[in-house]
């Protein structure tokens, strides 16, 4: 009887079969930098070997599929990819991945790798729970790996399964809530906008009533020090070009906010904001979130000192939050063991939330 298999099936030929995933990272590399030796220093390697690879697996495909996958332009001139080198290199990306996306789910289902990401304000909480289980990390051998993340990818960098588990801030709009669905959450907090300025109280005097809503996200009562989102419009404000702070307007005011509002600088990330307004280069007022606002009155965040802060009172559109907290994907916890180092990083994290509230 004669054997049946790969070996033996015409869909896989010896040639092909021949092929490594050295030789295809090779082809990735030619495609991505255009020359064998601008290839062969992105590897590590000498040209030659590099062009070794390239030349077999020209021969091959050239055989196989009746076109070369590179054609030479001459002498200092990158290599022409064919249709058929094209499409090649796109099987050579997907293999690839599909291969390391396995093997790192191997891991993660194990336990030898947890991925975990934090934006620049709450890397601080990550870092103290990380500590708490590092012993135990160490003594398995889990690979950890930690990732600075903006807050507009944070739900993007999950999915995907970059990260196993977030700390960080989203924005939660009434009625869009069904987004939170795939996510496990442990919320820290929810809270409202502030403002950061550098305009003296006469010129923006701030409102002064009952105390009684710390969030600031009430229509009634709202704390001391505060100005209407209303009011933004007639304010020069200082927001950031995307992320948390353009999720707020575009739902008080849409997604053409812009036109709406008086932008005295546009700016990509807070400590800038923060020293455009210190220098009095700019004179305005920064929107931030009611955590970086606090942060920045009890002196916790020196390069926002000497900033006034009043809170934003959502007096427009839909009820709007920041949401504070560790997110991960919904399912995983519940797939693995107690022991699973994503499980054991959650629990410090909880421990260390319920810890906070029961002091206040």
């Amino acid at each position: 009887m004669a054997l049946t298999g790969p070996a033996q099936n015409p869909a896989y030929p010896a040639e092909l079969l021949d092929t490594t995933m050295d030789q295809l990272r090779t082809l990735l590399a030619v495609h991505e930098t255009g020359t064998a030796l601008a290839a062969a220093r992105q590897l590590g390697r000498e040209q030659s070997s590099v062009q070794k690879q390239l030349d077999t697996m020209n021969r091959t495909f050239g055989a196989l599929c009746g076109e070369a996958l590179v054609l030479k332009r001459g002498r200092g001139k990158d290599v022409l990819f064919t249709a058929t080198g094209e499409h090649l290199v796109e099987l050579a990306r997907s293999t690839l991945s599909a291969w390391s996306d396995g093997i790192n789910d191997a891991r993660r289902r194990l336990g030898r790798t947890l991925s975990v990401g934090s934006t620049r304000y709450t890397l601080g909480f990550l870092l103290d729970a990380v500590e708490r289980v590092s012993d135990v990390y160490e003594r398995r051998g889990v690979d950890l790996k930690v990732t600075h993340v903006r807050t507009g990818d944070l739900f993007a960098r999950l999915q995907s399964k970059e990260l196993d588990l977030v700390c960080g801030s989203i924005v939660v709009t009434e009625g869009q809530e069904d987004e939170l669905d795939p996510y496990e959450i442990v919320e820290w907090r929810r809270s409202g906008l502030s403002i950061l300025t550098n305009l003296p109280p006469q010129k923006l005097p701030g409102s002064a009533v009952d105390a009684a809503d710390p969030a600031g996200t009430s229509d009634t009562a709202v704390t001391a020090g505060t100005v209407n989102a209303s009011e933004l419009p007639g304010l020069p404000l200082v927001v950031s070009a995307g992320g948390l702070i353009a999720r707020f307007l575009t739902a008080w005011y849409g997604a053409d906010f812009r036109k709406a509002m008086t932008i005295a600088a546009e700016i990509e990330a807070a400590h800038y904001g923060f020293e455009l307004l210190r220098s009095g280069l700019v004179s305005g007022a920064m929107l931030v979130t009611r955590g970086i606002a606090e942060a920045a009155e009890s002196g916790s965040l020196p390069e926002a000192g000497g900033l006034r802060r009043l809170d934003v009172i959502g007096d427009v559109g839909p009820r709007t939050e920041v949401l504070v907290g560790v997110f991960t994907r919904r399912g995983d916890r519940a797939s693995y063991d107690a022991g699973h180092p994503l499980n054991l990083l959650w629990d410090a994290l909880a421990k260390d939330n319920e810890r906070w509230w029961l002091s206040r």
